[in-house]
């Protein structure tokens, strides 16, 4: 018994370990040149174990992820100023909608190795005075590489992306198939990051958790 608590202790000192140092060592190492091209404005949005990237809608984003409009996704109408976009994995996702509803199997599946699903959510004006939302300018080739890094992680079947079924948490957002395994070193988080740095920003080199990722993103941007 005393053995196995000194490896748990260990194994926490290195998790956390790990994740300082995630944090503190920037990906890239080095900023990259300042761009004197337009600007685009993006946002990060998190809770405390999630974050999604939303992007601001006009009408070559509407008509790139057009497909959403034809499983029930609005992103056509007026109201609608953002795309929210998440990667995680499936059986977390899909059966925990809210704290209340947490389960083991779930919760296993997240800390072992689950296949992906893309969640997709349309948002009206947001504001950036809320502490769980940071906002990011981005060069105009940079977002459009940001698009191409959202848009691959879809996975496609012969007729587009391809809809989970009977999933969703309200009328106007739905689920997809994605690309990619999920497991405790590699989830949403990490996705994320990973999205942020096609669009030219840095990020901490392993972000496992919003709180990590949000301190990386205040100290290099």
């Amino acid at each position: 018994m005393k053995k196995l608590g000194r490896f748990l202790g260990l194994l926490s000192i290195v998790a956390v370990l790990a994740a300082t140092l995630g944090t503190l060592v920037p990906r890239p190492l080095w900023p990259a040149a300042a761009s004197s091209e337009g600007k685009r404005h993006i946002l990060v949005l998190k809770n405390p174990i999630h974050t999604d990237i939303a992007i601001p809608v006009d009408d070559a984003v509407r008509q790139r992820f057009h497909f959403l409009v034809d499983a029930g996704v609005p992103v056509d109408i007026p109201e609608v100023r953002y795309i929210v976009f998440g990667w995680g994995g499936r059986a977390f996702y899909l059966e925990t909608p809210t704290w209340s509803q947490l389960k083991v199997v779930p919760v296993m599946k997240a800390l072992t190795l689950d296949t992906s699903v893309m969640h997709v959510d349309v948002a009206g004006d947001v504001s950036e005075t809320n502490a769980d939302v940071a906002g990011f300018d981005i060069g105009e080739a940079r977002f459009v590489a940001l698009l191409d890094f959202i848009d691959a992680s879809f996975q496609r079947g012969p007729k587009g992306p391809i809809i989970v079924p009977d999933a969703a948490y309200s009328r106007f957002d739905r689920f997809y198939e994605a690309n990619g395994r999920f497991n405790a070193l590699v989830g949403c988080n990490t996705w994320t990051a990973a999205a942020l740095r096609t669009a030219g920003l840095r990020t901490g080199w392993w972000n496992p958790l919003p709180a990590s990722l949000s301190l990386s993103m205040r100290l290099y941007n």
